[in-house]
């Protein structure tokens, strides 16, 4: 059976998307039974020794509190309280903290931080697992022993308002409760009025025992501006004023009751420099933690922080304060470090153990389908990169068939050894068996078409379809820059440093590129004919045949493509004159200097995140006049590039699109309108948000309806063409909705680099469609970094998924923010799945097959790898922190590699459909 090599990468992508997340569900298992599900009782603690002296641990101790309250304000920094903005926004809150009754801590969270795994920790004492990050969006309910449930057990009346995970986490727990959405973004100021409005009643009653408060405003603003917005201010003076109720109401009613009052502020995690959260640098660990009550002495000014510890060391310091130099001593000394050390090693052993809950046998078969496909992909490139772009899949030998049985028993066999030996339950030995069926299968499959094109490659030594005459197959400078540029990234994700400062490797690589690009734009001018005066052999597209074409990478690719010899597939370019020699020349330069730009723009990655930048300058309230200008300058250069590829009603919608960005902007506070400079009421910009979406639904319909038109009525390359580019058209408009006003230079970045390169680069040097498609890859993951996107969970943009949304919809949600966190790498793989099918007369008929293949290659490589990594790292010191979060980035991009190879793979089988009928 042949297959198109385009068809056949997308199937073995999906098939590593599916070992990806099978590797990923037991990278990240969900808790099956958790070892402290069982809640403890008074009535399990076990009774008094016979012998021996008695004790009182047994009876539980008096209670020291009579009525507490819990005020937990979501994103709430330690510099918030503790800071300058601490002592400008919350006096009251401030003052307690320094004069007053209270003892406050900086309270350090474990990663990841946010929120739902936070709640579980605070209430638990547990580390929660880093699979708590995906079902943050899904919260079930809480099976631990926990302070809630313990309360209640005691017969203490719970009310809650806030935040409804806290619901989902502890249901049928609170006697009264009011639970908001987390999720909508957008609104934060109801979303606290909810919670507060309660407070009035609620204070004046004696019918409650533990009262939960959790706010959620100060993290939507984050979200929505970063902790330098002007909205900052007044959601800290709003909290502070709440403190302030808590505290003086809690005081009235001290002769009341027996027992003091506790009120605590804390916050479940902190916020970084972007406003996001999820990773582990200082702002998103570190949030106050403040115990407010009559029962706590004030604080003088010499107050003493080592009393507690000089009693800790015991009979070591008796020996040591009595004048004890003896030997004694220092052995006894000696112990008790010894002891400490050995303390913590197992509370650390055992709080890793906690965490790191592997469920190793469904990783174990993640890798190997993961590894099976790579080892197909890059055994079978020769061959799908050959003249015809396609790929046979041995299936008719008796041999393989019987060998494709065996080794699905074997599997079999396997699958039942294990389930029934292992004492831990595993996801993969819990499923049903259509499944396990579908995966042994699966398996076997791949390893026999392996094995018979391994055989093949042996036997015969080349590909069945051999490669067409070229008129150069040494390798140039730009083979070896990318071949080693591809390989040597993939290796460096095994360095944690690396992983945290990968947009450095990336700046690196594309800036490296662009002076290649320079020097061929040279060669190609200035390098025409040798010494004795006779012109060189011209490797531009000039004059030369589709049959001519550069081979592509050696070793990586191993074939050129390309049999056809008709007179219609010459392609003739205009040979320029002056002015377009120069702009060539001049063209790597202007990108270098716009990469130079952007890198300022968002400062990324770990080392120098926490350093201003220009974005920071741009969101800071004091510059919204500057931000104004700019953001209506970009957007008018967008339309002007984007334009050239729209039909006259499309111009209309994308002209009217635009502006609604600006007006959605100026709704949600962003930026300020030219008519209306002074203060203006903020609001969530449901309506301009839904104005632009009309645009944009109307540009993609326009787009798909070309698209079926031509794949439907008739096969016309015109039609088909147009149609996707106003599906590119239509992602650019939403692109521009999503991105923040300060990050439109690399919205602009993207199209004016695309417009250079099918310009300028692409018409002067013969690059083949393998290369065009690394080079178009390299370029979106640099545009991944210049966004401000990082491998830390904190860069994440949930904002983006509530826009022109009253309330949380899931799917929608999930959309818009995967979407605009890869704008970058969409953009690009569109841009080129467009431009492959618009320059037909300048590639063959298997070009886009070629493309399609190498694009899926870079992206298996990398993503195969790591997974190989990280299972070799899995108890390294960083694996929270820096390989996990960059494990889900990678299945998550590739995700979105799959999307885009299903575009590449319809294309190509429509091309071939319209060659055949022609």
């Amino acid at each position: 059976m042949r297959l198109r090599s385009s068809l056949f990468a997308c199937c073995g992508l999906l098939v590593l998307l599916f070992g990806m997340a099978l590797f990923l569900r037991g990278f990240f298992p969900a808790p099956v039974k958790s070892f402290g599900s069982a809640k403890a009782k008074l009535s399990g603690i076990p009774e008094e020794p016979v012998q021996g002296l008695t004790s009182n641990w047994t009876k539980p101790p008096s209670p020291l509190f009579g009525r507490v309250v819990i005020m937990l304000v979501d994103a709430l920094r330690e510099d918030f309280v503790f800071g300058p903005k601490g002592r400008q926004f919350m006096p009251h809150t401030r003052y307690l903290v320094e004069r007053g009754s209270s003892h406050s801590f900086i309270a350090k969270a474990w990663p990841p931080t946010v929120t739902m795994p936070r709640i579980k920790a605070m209430m638990t004492g547990r580390i929660p697992g880093f699979i708590d990050v995906i079902m943050n969006l899904n919260s079930p309910t809480l099976l631990e022993d926990n302070l809630i449930w313990q309360a209640k057990f005691a017969g203490k009346r719970i009310l809650f308002y806030g935040d409804d995970t806290w619901i989902r986490l502890f249901p049928n727990h609170f006697v009264e409760h009011d639970g908001t959405t987390s999720f909508f973004v957008s609104d934060y100021t109801e979303v606290d009025e909810n919670v507060t409005r309660h407070l009035d009643t609620i204070l004046k009653r004696n019918d409650w025992d533990l009262l939960i408060l959790h706010y959620l405003g100060l993290d939507h603003i984050g979200h929505l501006a970063g902790p330098n917005s002007h909205l900052i201010g007044p959601k800290l003076s709003e909290m502070d004023n709440i403190v302030q109720k808590i505290h003086v109401e809690l005081l009235s009613k001290e002769g009341e009751t027996s027992l003091p009052s506790l009120l605590i502020l804390c916050g479940d995690h902190g916020m970084s420099d972007t406003g996001s959260h999820g990773g582990s640098s200082n702002h998103e660990v570190n949030t106050p933690l403040v115990f407010l009550s009559p029962a706590f002495r004030k604080k003088d000014a010499g107050y003493k922080l080592f009393g507690i510890a000089q009693k800790s060391h015991g009979s070591w310091i008796k020996l040591y304060l009595e004048g004890n130099t003896s030997e004694t001593l220092e052995n006894l000394g000696k112990k008790v470090l010894r002891q400490y050390m050995d303390a913590l090693k197992l509370m650390s052993s055992s709080l890793s153990k906690i965490v790191a809950q592997y469920d190793m046998y469904s990783m174990i078969v993640g890798t190997i389908i993961v590894v099976e496909v790579i080892f197909l992909l890059i055994v079978s490139t020769p061959e799908a990169l050959g003249s015809t772009a396609e790929f046979e899949v041995p299936v008719s030998s008796p041999f393989y068939s019987l060998l494709f049985y065996l080794l699905c028993l074997m599997f079999a066999a396997i699958h039942v050894v294990v389930c029934t030996s292992m004492k831990t339950s595993c996801y993969f030995c819990n499923v049903s068996w259509l499944l396990v069926a579908t995966v042994i299968v699966l398996i076997a499959a791949v390893q026999c078409v392996l094995l018979s094109t391994l055989w093949k490659r042996c036997t015969n030594g080349k590909p069945q379809h051999k490669s067409c005459a070229t008129l150069d197959s040494s390798w140039s400078e730009l083979d070896l820059l990318l071949l080693l540029g591809t390989f040597g990234h993939t290796l460096s994700l095994g360095s944690s440093s690396f992983i945290e400062e990968e947009h450095q490797t990336w700046y690196f690589l594309i800036n490296t590129l662009l002076l290649v690009f320079f020097q061929d734009v040279c060669r190609k001018y200035f390098a025409a004919s040798d010494p004795k005066g006779k012109p060189k052999q011209s490797r531009n597209p000039e004059d030369i045949y589709c049959n001519e074409q550069q081979t592509t990478i050696h070793g990586l690719l191993g074939a050129s493509y390309c049999d056809q010899k008709d007179d219609k597939s010459k392609v003739y370019l205009r040979s320029g004159g002056s002015c377009e020699k120069w702009l060539a020349l001049s063209s790597p330069w202007v990108v270098l200097v716009f990469c130079r730009v952007l890198r300022c723009l968002n400062q990324t990655g770990i080392q120098w995140a926490h350093e201003p930048d220009f974005g920071h300058w741009l969101t800071s309230s004091s510059h919204r006049i500057e931000l104004s200008i700019l953001t209506a300058i970009f957007l008018f250069l967008i339309f002007i590039l984007v334009q050239r590829t729209c039909s006259s009603v499309s111009k209309a919608a994308l002209a009217l699109g635009l502006v609604g960005i600006y007006c959605y902007r100026a709704a949600v506070g962003n930026v300020t309108f030219p008519w209306k400079p002074e203060k203006h009421d903020i609001s969530k910009g449901i309506t301009e948000a839904r104005f632009v979406y009309v645009f944009i639904l109307g540009i993609l319909f326009t787009g798909v309806k070309d698209l079926l038109k031509s794949a439907v009525a008739f096969p016309d390359t015109t039609t088909n063409c147009r149609g996707l580019w106003e599906m590119y058209n239509g992602l650019v408009l939403l692109a521009a909705l999503l991105l923040r006003p300060h990050n439109l230079p690399v919205l602009l970045f993207i199209l004016v680099v695309q417009m250079i390169l099918t310009r300028f680069i692409w018409r002067i040097l013969d690059y083949d469609a393998a290369q065009i498609t690394i080079i178009y890859y390299w370029f979106s993951q640099v545009s991944f970094y210049f966004q401000g996107n990082s491998n830390s969970i904190a860069t994440v943009d949930i904002s983006a998924g509530f826009v022109g949304f009253e309330n949380y919809v899931e799917l929608p949600a999930v959309f818009l923010t995967l979407f605009s966190t890869y704008i970058g790498p969409l953009l690009w793989a569109v841009h080129l799945i467009c431009y492959m099918s618009s320059e037909r007369s300048r590639y063959c008929s298997a070009s886009v097959g070629h493309s399609c293949y190498c694009f899926v290659l870079l992206r298996a490589i990398p993503a195969s790898a790591y997974i190989i990594l990280v299972t070799s790292l899995r108890y390294h010191l960083f694996v929270w922190s820096v390989f996990s979060p960059k494990l889900l980035y990678e299945g998550m991009h590739t995700l979105v590699t799959a999307a885009a190879c299903v575009m590449f793979t319809a294309m190509d089988q429509k091309r071939m459909i319209t060659i055949l009928k022609n």
